[in-house]
């Protein structure tokens, strides 16, 4: 809620919470609860999903939760979509997630649209509150998949190059070229994803985003054993390290003018018209600070931006 009320006082356009389970470093798995608090302690930023992972839920129930949260904060409120499961396998299974429930995924988006736009696509079926709220939608994506599903559909196309860059500019690429006017978008609409990791100086910038490397790895190779800062470090030395060396590729590290520097360089690189970005330290205090930072040396770039 910090975070929050500081981008709002700062001039963040957006604040966005991803449905993560079954990782203790994350507390946003009841997404749509915790916008409904966060919506109660601020005034007019826009909050949202990113995403909602909508193969766990049924398209009804999305649609009543965030047509619910409309009619509270009226004309701030974004639902992010994506495919994935939010977690690993056994936590999929504990979700009584259908194995196919991901090849559904376009059909749903299409279900959950007709429930919020008030055209329903199940004949006597309507969401109560939702219908007609027409809460804007947000493809999320890492692959090919979610750039051609958002341009065929007419959606905003948010990309996960915070922790998936490998495609970045040809999925963007396509989702602009394939890109057909809808209803909600008359135009793409790119937001890319990026880490940062910012401070008054930048060795401590650095210290945070080692920090973040090695938080990464435990949770990655950890399997409930605690790893020490140096055992961390030789698996991020090591092949399978390079996993996640790789995952946190597009990271803006360092002081105020080396982050502006890279952030600019790096929106005209994913041809974005938003960035999200990602704070990786993992105290409150930096975190906030690195929040308050960004802002101060982005007050003029031209490029929007959410967290």
């Amino acid at each position: 809620m910090a975070l929050a009320q500081l981008a709002e006082q700062l001039g963040y356009r957006r604040v966005w919470y991803a449905e993560h389970h079954n990782m203790s470093s994350i507390a946003s798995s009841a997404t749509s609860v915790l916008i409904a608090h966060v919506g109660a302690h601020t005034r007019d930023i826009r909050l949202g999903s990113g995403g909602i992972m909508l193969p766990n839920h049924s398209p009804l129930v999305i649609a009543e939760q965030f047509g619910t949260l409309e009619a509270l904060y009226p004309g701030r409120i974004d639902l992010g979509l994506g495919r994935a499961p939010g977690s690993d396998q056994n936590t999929t299974l504990a979700l009584r997630r259908n194995s196919a429930a991901a090849e559904r995924f376009p059909d749903d988006v299409l279900e959950l649209q007709g429930f919020l736009s008030g055209e329903t696509r199940v004949p006597g079926v309507n969401a109560t509150p939702g219908s007609g709220a027409n809460v804007p939608l947000y493809i999320l994506g890492s692959s090919m998949f979610g750039a051609t599903l958002a341009a065929a559909f007419g959606l905003p196309y948010a990309f996960a190059s915070h922790f998936a860059p490998d495609v970045l500019q040809s999925a963007v690429a396509a989702y602009r070229r394939e890109f057909r006017p809808s209803a909600q978008l008359d135009r793409p609409y790119v937001i890319a994803g990026v880490n940062v990791a910012l401070a008054d100086t930048t060795e401590e910038a650095q210290q945070q985003f080692l920090t973040a490397r090695r938080s990464r790895v435990r949770s990655l190779f950890g399997r409930g054993q605690t790893l020490s800062d140096a055992e961390a470090d030789a698996i991020l030395a090591s092949p399978s390290g390079q996993h996640v060396q790789r995952m946190m590729t597009y990271s803006a590290v360092g002081a105020p003018d080396e982050v502006r520097e890279y952030l600019e360089a790096f929106a005209e690189h994913a041809d974005a018209d938003e960035l999200m970005v990602v704070h990786q330290s993992s105290r409150t205090e930096a975190r906030l600070r690195s929040v308050e930072l960004l802002a101060e040396c982005m007050q003029h770039a031209p490029v929007q931006s959410g967290t």
